[in-house]
């Protein structure tokens, strides 16, 4: 078996698997933060920075965060693997989606963590 270093997953269901479990976190996080926003009737700063000062918003965010990464990475694999046939430019593009998601992930690490 031919395995590219390119995917995440270690196969098709592995990479499935995946993709369906962070859509499923991706989900639960945008009804929760919808949920709180509805809720909440003043949105004021306290009640924003309450939320995000706990410890489990916090990791809930960071698990929202690397899902974001493990669904854009496994999508832009498969999508630029489909439609771009030139090596070289989806090597390039995926690349710079890779390093992007990448850059999202460091920002919202120190966005909620505040390192």
């Amino acid at each position: 078996m031919v395995t590219n270093a390119a995917s995440l997953g270690r196969s098709g269901v592995h990479d499935f698997i995946l993709i369906r479990a962070s859509a499923i976190i991706l989900a639960c996080y945008t009804i929760f933060l919808v949920g709180f926003v509805a809720c909440s009737s003043p949105l004021t700063y306290d009640a924003w920075h309450g939320l995000f000062s706990a410890l489990s918003m916090k990791v809930f965010t960071l698990l929202a965060l690397v899902s974001v990464l493990i669904h854009s990475w496994i999508g832009i694999w498969q999508v630029l693997t489909d439609y771009v046939k030139p090596l070289a430019l989806r090597g390039v593009l995926q690349f710079v989606f890779v390093v992007a998601a990448f850059s999202y992930l460091a920002a919202g690490i120190l966005i909620v963590w505040g390192v």
